[in-house]
């Protein structure tokens, strides 16, 4: 895969990311809903931490959190750098960007959004506050939308534990950074035979080829 390609992968899926959650901080309020089908709606809420709501406790949770994402963006360029030279398989280095780019997604809202913007709370946010943002630089709040509430029921009364309670599939509201993130962990576990194996076909013919060339 060439550089220009990777860089590409990245700059779409951040510029999706940042795009839709720009319009939803600008346009919606917190907790305000959008119907798009039965099964997917947009609903706006924020979390102080990691992917699907799941959060680190405190300030100091959140400057862990933030350069967390920052050193793992960092680490995480310099090992598709390290593809591209290595000339790994285009599926793995492309499932590593999706990776990056998720990783990166969600570090901007944390580092950025809390200056930038205002709170959401019973009204639509400014961008640049004159009386400043809702939280300082690395204190922001991820923006998660996307939910998909496919069925909804109660548990039977045979279900131990859990039983005459509701349920709710899929229950977390997430974003973009956050699929891609999943799906490029999902590409690289399902696939990961394909793409070592025929790497080291690749280079064992590579191999062959030279050894008989110096003949």
């Amino acid at each position: 895969m060439k550089p220009y390609k990777a860089f590409l992968i990245v700059l779409a899926i951040l510029i999706l990311d940042q795009g839709l959650k720009f319009w939803v901080k600008t346009h919606m309020i917190m907790g305000e809903e959008i119907v798009i089908t039965n099964w997917f709606r947009l609903h706006f809420t924020e979390n102080p931490g990691m992917a699907f709501g799941m959060v680190l406790p405190g300030t100091w949770g959140k400057f862990v959190l933030s350069f967390f994402r920052l050193g793992a963006a960092i680490i995480g360029t310099w090992y598709i750098a390290q593809l591209l030279k290595q000339k790994a398989h285009w599926g793995f280095i492309t499932a590593c960007c999706m990776i990056l780019a998720g990783a990166i997604g969600n570090m901007i809202d944390g580092t950025i959004y809390g200056p930038l913007f205002s709170n959401s709370y019973d009204r639509i946010a400014e961008v640049f506050p004159k009386n400043g943002g809702y939280a300082g630089l690395l204190q922001g709040y991820v923006v998660d939308m996307l939910w998909f509430p496919l069925c909804r029921g109660v548990f039977p009364d045979w279900v131990p534990i859990w039983k005459g309670e509701t349920y709710e599939f899929f229950r977390p509201v997430f974003n973009v950074a956050d699929s891609a993130i999943t799906l490029g962990v999902v590409v690289i576990l399902v696939f990961q035979k394909y793409f070592f194996t025929e790497k080291e076909e690749e280079q064992k013919i590579e191999a062959t080829a030279d050894e008989r060339a110096s003949v």
